[in-house]
């Protein structure tokens, strides 16, 4: 996001003064420069690799937790937070702002370690850290690792809130619940750091520590690459159906843009979230089986080219069943054209019969058809899309899906993020007649 709103950058501001005043050493408070020096250098050399590896993401295992809480159990608060400042600094940005986006980064890792060290000396946790006593320990570490939890999900959620203009009400859900399992991990390594580094075998041997952190790095790594092998997957399949049938390029993006607005709007968590995105992206593989003469064809279908192309979703599903991570988003390749009343195809499914993921496609995929510029009529505004489409709840949509739509259009406004509508490539197509106004993405809707 490269146009930062104005209140962002002032939070962000706001957040970097406070992080500055917490590096100010503390009166009467010996700063161990040696220490701070070789964990900064140890942070910034794992979270320099980790970053450039796992770019955008925001999973703990992306960053180097572990040597930022032994930091926090070893040091006096000021110097802890210094550890995470040279890191965070050089580490890999991918979106812009880079520079903003390196310094809320920096804020955030500092104000935090500076919470949990300060939580972990309050309750005497350097005392039995320095005397060797785990099972003491553990309890004001425990207390640092929520701290720095809550710390971080605060300012998340505070900078979704403002930056990407989430809802308040939807900024802080599920931040704590997914970061804090993660980083309890990465706590009791740090905690097992700490008491190595005070032990006589000293800071060789708490280094040792990490080893297992770099198996289970290792493991995310993988689970990334499988991740980036189905996007690519999912980009053949699109691409493919886009070189045979004009009108789908920019379509299927949007259609999966806007089910993932409706399953967010729904409160669907981030996995299934995502495979609905899925679902509308791939929702017309299926016109790949689909004779290209007939996709492209000028004119009105005949009776018979249309039960042809009424096949396209059997085709698709024929073609994405045995995609194993695709999940749910299989059945919505299938019955993303049945209708509540009966109406729809391949089967006539009514209500309830037809799965959940289909009933958030179909109304994705009308909206965007209506909201685009076709060979044959002219986009229509978002309100007038809208309104036809709640005037089609009950009979032809799931009501509860276009609520959904409706909801998340009106706060967030409809910007898709592709719009390759060509007009000079598309195939012209008339309607067929008597077709439903709010199911025409197609000449063989």
């Amino acid at each position: 996001m490269e146009a930062v709103p104005a209140r962002a950058r002032v939070f962000i501001a706001c957040a970097a003064t406070a992080a500055l005043l917490c590096l100010l050493p503390q009166p009467g408070v010996r700063t161990p420069w040696w220490a701070v020096v070789l964990l900064a250098g140890l942070y910034a050399g794992c979270e320099r690799v980790a970053r450039s590896r796992f770019a955008g993401t925001t999973h703990p295992a992306g960053t180097f937790h572990p040597v930022l809480l032994a930091g926090a159990f070893l040091l006096p608060a000021h110097a802890a937070a210094l550890v995470a400042v040279p890191g965070a600094l050089l580490s890999h940005v991918a979106q812009r702002p880079v520079a903003l986006r390196r310094v809320w980064r920096t804020a955030q890792l500092a104000l935090g370690v500076w919470v949990a060290a300060q939580a972990h000396a309050l309750l005497g946790g350097r005392e039995a850290v320095a005397a060797g006593d785990v099972p003491y320990a553990l309890g004001p570490a425990g207390a640092a690792v929520l701290a720095f939890c809550l710390v971080l999900a605060l300012l998340d959620g505070a900078i979704l809130a403002l930056a990407e203009r989430v809802p308040v009400r939807r900024a802080w859900r599920g931040l704590v619940e997914r970061s804090l399992a993660p980083i309890a991990v990465h706590g009791l390594a740090g905690l097992m750091m700490a008491v190595l580094w005070r032990s006589p075998y000293g800071p060789v041997a708490a280094l040792l520590v990490l080893l297992p952190m770099c198996v289970s790095w290792w493991a995310f790594a993988q689970y990334h690459r499988e991740r980036a092998a189905h996007q690519a997957t999912i980009r053949a399949l699109v691409q493919a159906v886009d070189i045979k049938d004009g009108y789908t390029r920019g379509h299927s993006e949007r259609v999966g843009q806007a089910s993932m607005m409706i399953a967010r709007e729904l409160g669907m968590p981030d996995e299934r979230v995502e495979v609905l995105r899925f679902a509308g992206i791939l929702h017309d593989v299926g016109k790949l089986g689909v004779p290209t003469r007939l996709l492209r064809k000028d004119g009105p279908l005949t009776p018979e080219e249309r039960r042809v192309i009424e096949l396209h979703p059997e085709y698709g599903h024929e073609m994405v069943r045995g995609i194993g991570f695709l999940g749910e988003a299989r059945a919505a390749v299938l019955h993303h054209h049945e209708r509540l009343d009966g109406s729809g195809y391949p089967y006539g499914l009514v209500g309830r019969q037809i799965p959940e993921s289909a009933r958030v496609v179909a109304v994705a995929d009308a909206f965007d058809a209506m909201t685009s510029t076709r060979s044959y009529s002219r986009a229509r505004p978002v309100a007038v899309a809208l309104a036809e489409l709640e005037r089609c709840a009950g009979s032809q949509f799931d009501p509860v899906m276009v609520a959904a739509l409706v909801e998340a259009v009106g706060r967030t406004g409809w910007h898709p993020a592709v719009t390759a509508d060509d007009e000079e490539t598309r195939p012209t197509r008339v309607p067929p007649p008597g077709a439903p106004v709010a199911g025409r993405p197609g000449a063989h809707r």
